[in-house]
Order: C-alpha cells, then sequence, then structure tokens
C-alpha cells in the first residue's frame, strides 16, 4: 500500500521524510486508505508501556490501519520523543501528535491533533491538523480549519467504563442528511474493527480506534 525506497539511514530522512508524509497527505485525502473506503486510525494508550512501539509497528503494516494517533496526555518530551525514535523512520510519515508537537517537524510525523492542552498547531507547521470534537456544533466550527476531526463519543467507550455515547443512531443520520457528519469527520468513542463498516455507514470519513486496538 504504502511505497517505501529501498535504502534508509539519516540521508534517507533529512530527504525523504518530508516527500513521504506528502505522500500518505495525498494517499489519504483522496481516499486510497487501508480499508478501502474511509480512514482507519489508531489511538495510543495514554500511558506507555514495553514493546509499544512494536505494536505500533505491527499495527501500521497489518494493511487495516492508516494512521497511529500518539496520544500521551500526561507525558514528558523526552518519553514520546524516545517513543518516535524507537519507531522506524519510514513510518513516523504515518503518524499524528497528540502532545508535544514541537517534536512533529523534528520527526518527520505526519500531523498534529488540537486538545484542550495543545489547541494551536506549531508556528510554521505545514502538515496536517487535526482536532478532537464532542458535540456536533463543534464540528461546524472547526472541520473547515483543519483536515479532519474527531467526534465522540459516538458508542460506549471500550476503554473508559461509564463514558457512554453522546448521541443516538437517528442524531447520527439526521447530522449526515444535514451535512455535518461528512468525509472530514471520523467517529471515535466505543469504535472497534468490527463495527467500522456499520460506522462508516453512518456517513463518517474515518473512524478512530482506541481499546479494541489494544486487547
Amino acid at each position: 500500500m504504502w511505497y517505501i525506497p529501498p535504502f534508509s539511514g539519516k540521508l534517507w530522512y533529512n530527504v525523504f521524510s518530508p516527500i513521504l508524509v506528502a505522500m500518505v497527505k495525498e494517499n489519504i485525502m483522496s481516499g486510497h486508505h487501508a480499508l478501502g473506503r474511509g480512514m482507519c486510525i489508531v489511538i495510543t494508550l495514554p500511558v506507555f508501556f514495553d514493546g509499544e512501539a512494536d505494536r505500533i509497528v505491527q499495527l501500521l503494516k497489518n494493511g487495516r490501519v492508516d494512521l497511529v494517533h500518539i496520544r500521551k496526555p500526561e507525558s514528558k518530551e523526552e518519553e514520546v520523543a524516545a517513543l518516535l525514535s524507537s519507531i522506524p523512520e519510514d513510518l513516523r510519515g504515518r503518524l499524528v501528535l497528540h502532545d508535544h508537537h514541537c517534536l512533529a517537524s523534528r520527526y518527520g510525523v505526519y500531523g498534529v491533533h488540537l486538545n484542550g492542552r495543545n489547541p494551536v498547531p506549531p508556528k510554521g507547521w505545514q502538515g496536517s491538523v487535526s482536532r478532537s470534537c464532542h458535540t456536533l456544533n463543534e464540528v461546524m466550527e472547526w472541520k473547515e480549519r483543519c483536515d479532519y476531526v474527531s467526534l465522540s463519543p459516538i458508542y460506549d467507550s471500550v476503554s473508559k467504563k461509564g463514558y457512554l455515547s453522546a448521541f443516538t443512531r437517528e442524531e447520527l443520520i439526521e447530522a449526515h442528511r444535514q451535512g455535518i457528519i461528512d468525509d472530514r469527520v471520523y467517529a471515535l468513542g466505543g469504535v472497534t474493527f468490527d463495527s467500522i463498516s456499520d460506522t462508516l455507514a453512518l456517513g463518517f470519513g474515518g473512524v478512530m480506534i482506541l481499546g479494541d486496538a489494544w486487547k
């Protein structure tokens, strides 16, 4: 699915990392996803664990996942940098940072994700920008200013007990009919690999999976 030049090292990274990021973005924005239709994103657990880099690599190589979002809300910059350093350079162009956006350019990642902790992208950032949304009004406010936004929680959470769906199926269908939910809106919250097709049928442009990816 992803063309990687057959050599690596510092020269490869300096020359080809920006090119690879652009290629990934072109593929994704034009609808060439791992699923055939609709983006599939996995979000990391909020805590670090042994072998995490290897699991991220497996996810990116299994043919089902387009991007991995690195979300570590209580992390130190050096901890995220260490995780990024443990991931092969040719795969970093498929990573998105939720935290420590200052590392984005240094490691050649695909994008930065905005949230309450990090509400604006780094100065001069030219890569992808996405954002968390929790209401349909937020979606309407932000989706035209971002490459894509997440809307959550769509279903009852797999990883967070008591974190229940905020929308009925009828509300989601109506939001799609009104053009609020479209290709730039990705479903988050309780989404599993088995529910991808049903979720995309509601009009979402992609899905974001957390708990089900780390069982």
